[in-house]
């Protein structure tokens, strides 16, 4: 009898162990990286190991960042503010200037007893000359940080680019001598590893989060990764001749001179290095889900991958960034969460900013009440539940809006560019509507190429998502 008590107590002090233990979280992010992929119904793109991690969890079809830039967009989702909260609407503001005391994921989590570290890009760097450094982090989120650097920094002068001596915000590749292990991201990837290993011998649990710097221009991948992409079997999108014509000014102004000047035997290379990079990132991104496996952690550990901002690769003549049509504002999201659904895909619209939210409700831990967002935990465990969240994105244009159109504000100042995206439409406002407005019905137009924001027909939907971006998410 005494031994049969003795064993029942034994029993009930691991069920208290078992019962109390947390999640670990593993934080994924690529950089400028969009919905093109395997798992999102690209026909060309190899990314078997963000597909794999969709077929343990949920992908999310229509997820959207707030701001379509690294800097604005990386400081929402770390901090779960939105871009009007924390100001930062450029890549030179620290957000911590703005909102001292906000709380970042990371903060939250260490809060609550984990142990916390940051490997590669999460808050912004430039790219690529920031790469090693500290860039703009946050020394307040993180016990340990990493900054790996590869020889594609050393490689700098071995790259094509549209602007000689410009790399980071003009399209650049190289296709790449040497090994994955040598380049920035994979060494990132070896770092990531090493912490895991670390992190899986102490009792506490953690919050890792690494950030790819792929497929980023410029676009850098070893060279077997660019031999998948033959240039001639990449199609270019079509471009509308009156493509002028068919929207509001400010919609099409980060067209830049060297992007339209580019032959089309260029544009198939850059999309053959973006691709290239791509499928390389994802590679690196395999290594850490290899690792979790290895170690035993996978059922103990909520995965979420995603990029910091959709990216233009010539739909409508635009490359990059900082538009809010679907291809800039949307972004790949997929979290798998012990106790989650598996292989699933959700259609509710959700935002990034929501990940703070998310990820603290999913470890059963407490985000900072000035965290905004909604916590997509009952999507994670059931995709098609009730949802009745619109997502907002925002961009900025800058000083010449008075051609934009007559009665628009006019000065050295910017205009602010808005969008709500529903599951059927996306509306859009530039300058409040006095720059013009857009909307698209999804459901005919997934391309974007049908403004019906003037059409009589749509005045009821127009003033519905009106008031919603009125509103704000909030």
């Amino acid at each position: 009898m005494k031994h049969s008590l003795s064993l029942l107590f034994v029993l009930l002090a691991c069920a208290r162990v078992l019962a109390a233990e947390k999640l670990n979280v593993l934080h994924i992010v690529s950089d400028d990286l969009c919905a093109r992929l395997a798992c999102y119904g690209d026909p060309m793109v190899k990314s078997p190991n963000i597909d794999r991690l969709a077929a343990r969890g949920v992908r999310f079809e229509r997820a959207y960042c707030q701001f379509p830039l690294c800097n604005p967009s990386r400081a929402s989702f770390m901090t779960g503010l939105r871009p009007d909260t924390t100001k930062v609407y450029e890549n030179r503001t620290n957000f911590r200037d703005v909102v001292p005391d906000a709380v970042t994921i990371p903060q939250s989590f260490r809060k609550a007893g984990y142990r916390v570290a940051r490997v590669g890009k999460l808050y912004h760097y430039g790219v690529p000359t920031q790469i090693g450094t500290d860039g703009m982090d946050d020394p307040a989120s993180w016990e340990k940080v990493v900054n790996p650097k590869g020889r594609d920094k050393d490689d700098e002068p071995l790259i094509f680019t549209l602007k000689p001596g410009q790399f980071g915000g003009t399209l650049s590749w190289l296709a790449a001598d040497g090994t994955d292990a040598e380049q920035t991201d994979g060494k990132g990837a070896a770092a990531a590893i090493e912490l895991i290993e670390g992190f899986a011998k102490g009792a506490q649990p953690f919050y890792l989060a690494i950030g790819f710097y792929r497929p980023h221009t410029p676009y850098v991948a070893p060279k077997p990764w660019f031999a998948m992409y033959p240039p001639d079997k990449i199609k270019l999108p079509a471009i509308p001749a009156n493509l002028a014509s068919l929207f509001p000014a400010p919609a099409l102004a980060v067209h830049k001179k060297e992007e339209l000047e580019m032959s089309d035997d260029l544009r198939r290379q850059a999309i053959q290095a973006y691709s290239a990079a791509t499928s390389f990132m994802d590679a690196q991104m395999g290594r850490l889900l290899d690792a979790l496996d290895r170690l035993k952690l996978a059922d103990k550990t909520v995965v979420v991958f995603h990029s910091d901002h959709g990216y233009h690769l010539g739909e409508k003549n635009l490359w990059q960034k900082m538009s809010i049509f679907e291809e800039s504002a949307r972004v790949p999201l997929v979290i798998a969460a012990p106790g989650g659904v598996k292989g699933k895909t959700s259609a509710r619209t959700v935002e990034l900013v929501s990940l703070h939210k998310t990820l603290t409700d999913l470890c059963g831990i407490a985000a900072d009440a000035k965290t905004e967002g909604h916590s997509m935990k009952a999507l994670v465990e059931n995709p098609a539940a009730e949802w009745k969240h619109a997502a907002f994105s925002q961009v900025t244009r800058g000083a010449n809006v008075g051609t934009f159109t007559k009665g628009a504000k006019k000065g050295g100042g910017q205009i602010m560019g808005r969008s709500v995206r529903t599951e059927r439409w996306r509306y859009t406002e530039w300058d409040e509507g006095r720059a013009g407005a857009e909307l698209y019905d999804h459901d005919a137009d997934p391309g974007e190429y049908k403004n019906l924001a003037q059409a009589p027909e749509h005045v009821k939907t127009v003033a519905e998502l009106h008031a919603q971006l009125q509103a704000g998410g909030k």
